[in-house]
């Protein structure tokens, strides 16, 4: 029986104006009025973080607003780069840290990431770490490797007291928007071994309690069983997370596993 309460996240990536984004929150919002148990957020592009939360704010949602990255510096001679405060200045409650995306178009290497991720957790954001395997690393059998080498990096001098505010996603790269999918089976072996990892770290009782998302092309078709694992904690939608009806139907779906492990 675990006690962590799902979280879901709704990452936009570089989509959207600001009419659609609006309009995508408001359906969020709406769909899910009636909907508890799960923690929501999302992450629209920095130019409609303002928009985003003021309707967050004036329909009396609880749905967190969410940054798709940040830069670990407070200020400075850094064009193009956004701080935490500015984040918060903005109304920003959770940041992404380490997406594929990040890793594998920007170039962003561990270090880097490991950098923002202390930065995140020191200023009391929360924080989703994502770690995943390539196609090629997963067919050469590295994806525990890989895996342990990201989360053990990213994590490098944060202390324990900082972990509850960190949740970790695991998102095979190979099965982001390309139409494949982890088996259920697939997606339970690398997040139980995400947790023992956890628990070498920072033992058991930190390792019981934090929270690892799923996150790679989840869908309504084939968000239940993923969901049902015992050691999936919600997902980090990307595509699916840009249609209201499909990210409610996905949160529905979290509510649904949540229960059914009690």
């Amino acid at each position: 029986m675990s006690e962590r309460k799902p979280f879901v996240g709704g990452n936009w990536k570089m989509n959207t104006n600001r009419t659609t984004s609006a309009e995508l929150a408001r359906a969020v919002v709406d769909g899910l009025s009636s909907v508890s148990g799960v923690d929501v957020a999302v992450f629209p592009p920095f130019p409609y973080l303002l928009a985003i939360k003021s309707i967050l704010r004036d329909r009396g949602s609880s749905i967190k607003l969410g940054a798709q990255d940040v830069y670990h510096q407070p200020d400075g001679a850094f064009t193009g780069e956004v701080s935490i405060d500015m984040l918060k200045d903005c109304g920003v409650q959770v940041a992404l840290v380490g997406h594929s995306e990040r890793r594998h178009v920007v170039g962003e290497k561990d270090e880097l990431i490991n950098l923002k991720t202390r930065a995140v957790l020191e200023s009391g954001l929360e924080c989703i770490l994502c770690v995943g395997e390539t196609l090629e690393q997963r067919l050469n059998g590295h994806t525990d490797s890989v895996n342990q080498r990201q989360i053990r990096t990213a994590l490098a001098e944060v202390p324990g007291e900082q972990i509850d505010h960190l949740t970790i996603a695991y998102e095979p790269v190979w099965a982001i928007g390309t139409g494949k999918v982890a088996t259920p089976e697939d997606a339970q072996d690398a997040h139980s071994k995400v947790r023992r990892l956890i628990e070498t770290l920072y033992g058991s009782e930190t390792a019981e309690r934090i929270r690892i998302q799923y996150g790679g092309s989840l869908k309504p078709g084939n968000a239940s069983e993923i969901l049902a694992q015992p050691d999936v904690d919600g997902g980090l939608i990307g595509g699916a997370a840009l249609k209201g009806a499909d990210f409610v139907s996905l949160v529905r779906a979290a509510a649904q596993a949540a229960q059914n492990k009690d």
